[in-house]
Order: C-alpha cells, then structure tokens, then sequence
C-alpha cells in the first residue's frame, strides 16, 4: 500500500527492498510535507520503519539537491553522537526510481515550524528554543577532520565564496526582478568581515524547522536536511539560526513583532548568549551574518518558486512561497546600516 503524491513509480521499489531487507508483507509509502527540495517519505517495509529523500524529478542546477553529501554527513555524525539519523543505504543508480536516493532510520519525535511555538504551554517554549542552542553548538563543537569531513569543503573564506556561489544561482534563475535581493548582492561581497580562521561543519539551513525534538523533553533528537552542509564558519549557522527575529509570522513562522515576553519567547540575545556556553566563539555576531543568512534564504525561495513554476517542486505550498525571496531580502537591508 502506498500514499498519494509520489513524484516516481512506487511499484520499483518492493523488488528492490525485498532484495535488500528480505521478504515483508507489509509496504506503506507516504510522502512527508515539507522538504522543500529533496522529496522525502516515510517508508515502512515489514518491521523496517525508514525515511527515503531522493533528488526532485526533473531537471536541476549543478551541484544542488546533493542527497550523497546529506548521507556521508549522516555516516560521519552519527557514530560521533551527533543527534542524526542512522543511515541505512545509499542507492545512487537512477535507474530504479528516475534519481538517487538514501534511506535512514526514522525517529520518533515533535517537529516545529512555528517559531512562536503556539502548540506548547508558555513555560515550554524558552526551552525549546534554548535546546535548539545546544544542538548548535554540540555540532559546532566537532572538528570536522576527526570525523572524516576535513575535505568536505574549502576551509577560509567561506562567507565571500558563498556569496558567490548564491549570487550565481540567483542570476541563474528566470525569476521577474527582485531590485532589493540585486542590492543584497552588491553589498555583502564589498562589507565582508575579516577572516578570523573559525572553521565548523555548518549545516547551511539550521532552522527550528529541521529540528525532531524529543517526544516530551526540550532536546534535540535529530538534526535533518543536510543538503547545504559544508565546511563553513560558525556563525553562518548562528546567524541563519536567529532570522525568526527579524521575519514576521506570515515569513515562514517568525516571530518578529510578536510580545515575547507575554509568550514565554527568548530574546535573540537570550538564544546567543545559550549557544556561546557551547564553543565560544571570539567572532561577534554582526548584522552582516545576518543579512548574508536573509539572502541566501531569499535565493532558496527563488529556486522554489522556479521548481514550482516548472512542475518540480517537492511541496505543495511551493507556489505561495517565491514572494518571500522580496520579503527576506527586505528584511536583509532592514538589518544593515546604510546598504
């Protein structure tokens, strides 16, 4: 038995896991919301309860929807104690469902996409949030070369090459006009911070959104959506980590404008402060960090909103969220001075 939604031909896929697990007589297939770019299921073969995240159908641009760099992350974190899924295989032959895919273990767990939290009681909300802190930092605080990911990217420089990398993709996109993301553009190369050496594994889209907490406890269980990772600076991740300050809630659930303290909400200082008891880094946490994460977040929706245009995109809210490229990068040169 399978779920609706699909984006390839459920019917290859019995052979194959029967080949791999054994023979079961029972399999579900059920498309996951979200997952804004690798379509993503939760697949259940007999006792086997898996996740299977596959590349979109249809064409896409060089380098993205990476799922191979997602699995050799999830291979090199999880004997270290990273909160990860367990990886289970990785299938990179295309032949069987039209593009590589990987499965990994399914946790059982809450997931949040409202940064407000408004599913909780008041006096859980800070706690999440400073859970969410820890996570950051635990994974910041493992060196990349004693897990096997010293060359998992280029270490120095990484905010100017990936400035670079997203300003190219833009520009790439048949998108109409967005004069606040081109200003975005022009601004970030020419204000970069010097380079201070910090090297981390930045997962690239450290969100509460990516987050599976524990059914009852304020902790983290399983980081997800490795796609962006690479060796990156720490406060790439940290400043991404704080946009739900500065986006409203129609913005993707954030929190901007909202009383915090009547909602039991930290403040963006209160989160900082949580996750620099981890790794302290030296570095401080600039407006540029932040308007850097608001523009590679405003290309991401503009790639969303180019797959939904084309038929490809992984969700079915994909078309109600291209406007959101113009909104965050609004919000980017809101945070800066004089952009």
């Amino acid at each position: 038995m399978t779920g609706p939604g699909a984006d390839f031909d459920a019917a290859a896929l019995p052979a194959f896991l029967a080949q791999t697990f054994g023979a079961a007589s029972r399999f579900a297939l059920d498309r996951i919301s979200g997952g804004q770019s690798n379509p993503t299921y939760f697949l259940t073969w007999g006792a086997h309860r898996m996740v299977l995240r596959k590349k979109p159908a249809g064409p896409i641009l060089q380098g993205a929807h990476a799922i191979e760099r997602e699995y050799r992350v999830l291979a090199a974190l999880h004997p270290a104690g990273v909160p990860v899924p367990r990886p289970i295989l990785l299938h990179e032959d295309p032949t069987l469902l039209g593009t590589p895919f990987y499965l990994m273990e399914r946790i059982g767990g809450r997931i949040f996409t409202d940064c407000a939290l408004p599913e909780l009681p008041r006096p859980e909300r800070a706690a999440i949030w400073m859970g969410l802190a820890d996570a950051l930092a635990g994974l910041h605080a493992v060196r990349p070369d004693a897990v096997g990911l010293g060359d998992f990217g280029k270490p120095g420089n990484y905010f100017e090459r990936q400035i670079a990398r997203w300003t190219r993709q833009w520009r790439a996109s048949g998108s109409a006009a967005i004069p606040a993301l081109d200003r975005l553009a022009d601004w970030l190369p020419a204000h970069l911070p010097p380079d201070d050496g910090a090297v981390a594994l930045a997962h690239g889209d450290f969100r509460l959104g990516n987050m599976l907490f524990h059914p009852t406890e304020p902790r983290v269980v399983a980081i997800l959506d490795w796609e962006l990772a690479t060796l990156g600076h720490p406060l790439a991740d940290l400043g991404f980590c704080v946009l739900p300050w500065h986006t409203a809630p129609d913005e993707y659930g954030g929190i901007l404008g909202l009383d915090h303290t009547a909602l039991g909400l930290p403040s963006e200082a209160e989160f900082v402060a949580r996750y620099r008891r981890g790794p302290a880094q030296a570095a401080p946490l600039l407006p540029f960090h932040k308007a850097f994460a608001l523009f590679r977040f405003a290309v991401i929706f503009v790639g969303i909103a180019d797959r939904a245009r084309a038929g490809t995109a992984a969700a079915e809210n994909a078309a109600g969220l291209g406007h959101l490229a113009e909104r965050f990068a609004a919000r980017a040169l809101a945070i800066l001075p004089n952009p």
